[in-house]
């Protein structure tokens, strides 16, 4: 099937740029972009408060052979900004992120992302799937995408799993989803994988946690359900969210009916969260985001 039509994005950039709010930065940043033969196609930004406040903003801008001219451009920002305390990262928007999924058996959100992606609808590449269950290996490779079977272990102690996936993830990702990966990965995990980890998870928690949420919520006789989008920190489902969504149910809705619409939601939370950290449109401020 062919993929939709995507706007090239060759010698395109994408800056971010956040630190303390103060007078001048706006022109500053735009003035290195414009002394480099930079032309701005999109800005965005934000600031916490006049007075004291942190500013946040994300420039989209075109320059021609932009590679031969990224270390220039590095090197101005650096001296430019290096004053004003401003904490900043700039990216060639032609290179796409590397994006690994780790799922378990529940295939929703997994095949969902691989779907999208396929049609051009995910500025990703997907070099692998980890899953610790097999039950979905054919329909990821039909995909073209390798397949990786890590089995999780009994228990609360999962090092040796862990360090499985590590060797796999280590080095080849920019960033890792978690498309109800049904395991709690450790803090050591995190540290030693060192790149970006989402969520997704319904919207229940945490007044249904644990396991079979959707008929306890039946049976509880919610109006609403939904899903949240989040990064992993090592506080358990405490991360900075990127996206939530809701759908209203009623007293006709079954537990089956619940769990099919619920899925639905975690399917386009999860998918609108990937695209918007694969497109750097979210910033992370302490347990907050940013999303432009």
């Amino acid at each position: 099937m062919p993929g939709l039509s995507i706007p090239s994005l060759v010698d395109q950039a994408c800056l971010i740029v956040h630190g303390p709010d103060q007078p001048g930065i706006v022109s500053h940043v735009t003035a290195v972009i414009t002394r480099n033969g930079g032309n701005i196609t999109a800005l965005d930004q934000y600031s916490t408060n006049d007075q004291d406040g942190m500013f946040f903003q994300r420039i989209v801008f075109y320059r021609a052979n932009l590679t031969a001219a990224m270390e220039d451009i590095q090197a101005d920002l650096a001296e430019t900004l290096a004053p004003y305390g401003m904490t900043w990262s700039l990216s060639d928007r032609s290179q796409p992120k590397r994006m690994a999924i780790l799922a378990s058996k529940e295939d929703h959100c997994l095949l969902d992302l691989l779907w999208r992606h396929r049609r051009g609808e995910l500025p990703v590449t997907i070099p692998m799937v980890v899953s610790n269950h097999s039950t979905t290996a054919e329909d990821v490779r039909s995909f073209g995408v390798p397949f990786f079977h890590v089995p999780s272990q009994k228990g609360p102690d999962k090092r040796e799993s862990e360090e499985a996936i590590l060797k796999l993830l280590k080095g080849n990702v920019d960033f890792v989803v978690l498309a109800r990966y049904m395991q709690v990965l450790s803090d050591d995990f995190l540290q030693k994988l060192g790149v970006p980890v989402i969520n997704i998870h319904h919207s229940f928690l945490p007044a249904f946690i644990g396991a079979d949420p959707y008929r306890r919520a039946w049976e509880r006789g919610v109006k609403i359900i939904g899903a949240t989008a989040h990064y992993v920190t090592a506080d358990l489902d405490e991360g900075p969210i990127i996206e939530q969504d809701t759908v209203r149910v009623t007293h006709a809705d079954s537990v089956t009916e619940l769990r099919q619409r619920g899925a639905e939601v975690e399917r386009s939370v999860l998918s609108r969260a990937v695209s918007w950290h694969a497109q750097d449109r979210v910033i992370r401020t302490g347990n907050h985001t940013i999303v432009f």
